[in-house]
């Protein structure tokens, strides 16, 4: 349960370096967190009051939690010798989305929309998939040039999460 908690006590730190430990169970305590927050906005009610798509509870716990899940993907890409940057690479595809999107609709052309929004869906797609392959993948043994091994910190005892 440590790895699970480690990204909330390195709540904004997103240098260094991050174990696939640390990022998986920290994932997976998240999705059961979002699941009991979204049954229990369910059940009082409250389901779809933000935005139409999230409780109360669950938009609370997506915005608490939304600085330290992407601090550790990104000393998760660190640990693979990747640069952070990767996660703007696949978040900047939604961005110009939205605004093609809203350019075709703001013109009446609903099937221009419908064709941005397919196009980079694709492109989105594509780089969901190489970003979770990074994600997946063993970090670099020893030092790199975002910080020293936590594998190896770990064993001498030095790795604090």
């Amino acid at each position: 349960m440590d790895y699970a908690l480690a990204p909330l006590r390195r709540y904004a730190q997103f240098s260094g370096r991050a174990r696939r430990a640390e990022y998986w169970w920290y994932t997976l305590a998240l999705v059961i967190a979002s699941v009991v927050t979204s049954v229990l906005d369910n059940l009082l009610g409250w389901g779809g009051v933000v935005g139409g798509a999230y409780g109360p509870l669950t938009g609370l716990l997506v915005l608490s939690t939304l600085i330290p899940s992407l601090a550790v993907s990104v000393r998760r890409l660190h640990d693979t010798n990747r640069s952070g940057f990767w996660l703007l690479l696949f978040m900047a595809p939604y961005l110009v989305m939205a605004v093609m999107a809203g350019m075709a609709l703001a013109q009446g052309n609903a099937a221009g929309a419908l064709a941005s929004v397919g196009l980079l869906g694709l492109v989105v797609l594509i780089l969901g998939v190489v970003i979770f392959v990074f994600l997946v993948l063993d970090g670099t043994k020893g030092d790199n040039r975002f910080g020293p091994d936590p594998k190896a910190a770990e064993r001498t005892g030095a790795y604090h999460a």
